[in-house]
């Protein structure tokens, strides 16, 4: 059994039932999981309590840091760091944007989705992360959901990859090329695949498949429903989709199927406390109110949503009704950028700006509430139990952000909120099931240049062969 003592950190956050927040804050993990929390003093009164305890085997100083539970990323592509700023740059919407990258994607292989997750899973444990749900939902050229997978264990980060899906090409009314589509059997066999070899449905794991046929206009109806059976045959085993992102989503959805996207999603059984959608940007006042009766999650993702000029998510709306309400960076290609920290700012911002004028109220969205949003938030939406705050009996996910800094320098009155306020850190100390990850704000399981060089040679090699400049 190991033992590590965090001490004297200036503020932990344990986002528990009551939103406790300690100063000189402190505590005690035993292997994976945590034991005691609570002041410097009171843990270490208990660790001298234990007359046959022998000392911890490391002990860290918090001193100058805020320490909140591991944030908890709930919708990302991994493989879209390998095309960074196409089509953002350029100010492209939704379906144009994915049309110029369909392409590019197309020219992807394993060992292409092996290192951009690798890229993308250590940017984001720098920046906070330790827990992450990923959409994978194209495999050309033998790539499979096995290539993120081992690149999330060789990073160590508690990860929710999804074996997404799209079968509904161009030929058939769809949006993608019929080359990036898959059949459905291959589809649902896979699926099956994957989970019996990789999920772990038991507490504490590190790795829970779930799947996720891509959006309305990318899958048929049948594979949206034989999915959710398929998924529904295993325990903890979620269902994931995009779901109105923009009013491109509404005016295919009513073209094509004769209702909104919501309704769509109800009609092939895609609700319950296993379901997440990724965006819900535009559902009205009705459809708030039946994600909240049907505890069906959602995951906000404010920068995807700004850059590609897809609306304003109704978050304000969604929590006073009690929605169940993560945060998530979506992609490297529609934010351009894996920040956990900085996306809950971002969060923040947005809700403010979407309510504009003499209305404007503080309390918009506050500076905790985005923080919540990014632990507790997430950690329903995925179904867990056993993250997404520091108490005893919790996995040992952890983070510590520097607040005696220069960025944050005059905002000691309100060290909890300068996280967010102020210009995103990155993180300090990461702790990821027990294991110390980063450390002095060095990511200690991944040797990174060579990681960097070689994933921009990949990114170029498939902007050249699909002739994009």
């Amino acid at each position: 059994m190991s033992t590590l003592f965090l001490k004297n950190a200036d503020v932990l956050v344990t986002m528990d039932a009551d939103r406790r927040e300690i100063m000189d804050g402190a505590l005690l993990v035993q292997d994976n999981i945590i034991q005691e929390v609570g002041t410097t003093s009171e843990v270490k009164a208990y660790l001298d309590s234990q007359a046959k305890a022998s000392p911890p085997d490391r002990t860290i100083n918090a001193r100058g840091t805020v320490v909140l539970p591991g944030l908890i990323n709930c919708h990302h592509h991994l493989y879209q760091t390998l095309t960074r700023t196409v089509g953002t740059g350029r100010g492209m919407v939704l379906f144009d944007w994915l049309k110029t990258l369909y392409p590019v994607w197309a020219e992807m292989d394993g060992e292409a989705v092996y290192v951009s997750a690798k890229v993308g899973l250590s940017e984001m444990v720098l920046s906070g992360a330790t827990t992450v749900a990923d959409h994978l939902y194209l495999f050309p050229n033998g790539a499979t959901l096995d290539d993120e997978i081992r690149a999330a264990r060789e990073v160590g980060v508690r990860f929710h990859p999804t074996r997404g899906s799209m079968s509904l090409g161009e030929s058939q009314g769809g949006l993608p090329p019929d080359r990036v589509c898959d059949s459905e059997a291959h589809i649902l066999k896979d699926s099956q695949r994957v989970i019996q070899q990789f999920h772990d449905p038991e507490p504490y794991s590190m790795l829970r498949v779930g799947l996720a046929p891509c959006s309305p206009f990318s899958v048929t109806t049948d594979l949206m429903r034989e999915s959710a059976a398929l998924a529904r045959q295993y325990p903890m085993v979620n269902l994931h989709t995009h779901l109105s992102e923009t009013k491109d989503e509404d005016r295919f959805c009513l073209d094509v199927f004769g209702m909104r996207p919501v309704e769509y999603a109800a009609t092939v059984d895609w609700q319950g406390e296993d379901v997440w959608f990724a965006h819900m940007v535009h559902p009205n006042q009705a459809e708030v109110k039946w994600l909240a009766q049907t505890h069906s999650g959602v995951c906000h993702c404010p920068s995807s949503n700004m850059i590609l000029a897809s609306g304003i998510a109704p978050i304000r709306e969604m929590l006073d009704n009690k929605v169940n309400v993560g945060l998530g960076l979506d992609g490297s290609a529609s934010n351009d950028g894996n920040h956990m920290l900085g996306e809950a700012r971002q969060a923040m911002l947005l809700q403010r700006v979407g309510w504009p004028g003499f209305e404007s109220r503080a309390d918009r969205l506050s500076a905790r509430e985005a923080l919540e949003l990014a632990t507790r938030g997430g950690a329903q939406v995925l179904r867990r139990d056993d993250i997404g705050s520091l108490e005893p009996g919790k996995a040992a996910d952890l983070v510590a952000f520097r607040v005696d800094d220069l960025a944050h320098a005059g905002g000691l009155s309100d060290r909890v909120a300068a996280l967010v306020t102020c210009t995103p850190s990155r993180a300090w100390l990461s702790v990821i099931n027990g294991q110390v990850v980063v450390e002095d704000g060095q990511l200690r399981t991944v040797e990174l240049d060579p990681l960097i060089e070689r994933h921009n040679q990949i990114s170029y090699g498939m902007l050249e062969r699909a002739g994009v400049k």
